[in-house]
């Protein structure tokens, strides 16, 4: 007796009409154009438009003077001499490689005992009592170079800059009227002085003394 039960073939399966070489084309194809649209040509067209846009801000907004570069404005150095504005303290030494700042806390007995001999010795060298110590000039910023000092610390440094220089104050408070910056758009952030440029501005100025290189410590 024959079997009812009869073995079946499986239907093969449907024709994509796509094979692996070309599904490997395809993958390959989009690698080499996403490669060469993200990491080549959309890189060099940012770099392009910030060179047409923006030179200087594209290319660090650098300072020279008569061919030489000697600074940038965004980047603090540090002046310990009297003829010069101070910048605010660094926990990365002004190395623009070590960017960092302290980490401490304002509990921190080791960051009290920082600010509170920072705030005599800016009193002490500045002639002032120490509560007229601005905090921008004995505190370390996020970065450890930042580039301004507010207003008030310029201005409680005037007296010793212009004794320095030999000019009278009003010339040397005249100049940090001029390089102090206000908010931007009006709104962010607050009044600023970028230090590195009223420096040099103070050193365009004519005094007795030669005036000595920007970065003089």
């Amino acid at each position: 007796m024959a079997s009812s039960h009869t073995s079946r073939v499986p239907a093969p399966a449907p024709a994509t009409g796509v094979s692996d070489k070309g599904l490997l084309r395809g993958s390959l194809g989009l690698a080499f154009l996403s490669i060469l649209g993200l990491g080549l040509l959309y890189p060099l067209a940012g770099v392009g438009l910030g060179q047409v846009l923006f030179p200087s801000t594209a290319n660090g907004s650098l300072i020279e003077r008569d061919g030489k570069v000697l600074g940038s404005s965004l980047v603090a150095q540090p002046f310990s001499a009297d003829r010069y504005f101070a910048s605010r303290p660094s926990a990365a030494a002004h190395q623009p490689m070590a960017t960092a700042g302290s980490n401490q806390a304002r509990t921190n007995p080791e960051m009290r005992q920082r600010v509170e001999e920072a705030v005599a010795a800016v009193a002490s060298r500045e002639g002032v009592d120490p509560v007229q110590v601005p905090s921008d000039l004995v505190t370390q910023s996020g970065a450890g170079f930042d580039p301004h000092i507010s207003p008030q610390a310029a201005e409680i440094q005037v007296g010793r800059v212009a004794r320095a220089r030999n000019l009278t104050a009003e010339e040397v408070m005249e100049l940090v009227a001029k390089h102090t910056e206000g908010p931007q758009l009006g709104v962010l952030g607050e009044s600023r002085v970028n230090v590195l440029e009223l420096n040099l501005a103070l050193d365009s100025l004519a005094a007795v003394d030669a005036p000595a290189p920007a970065t003089a410590k």
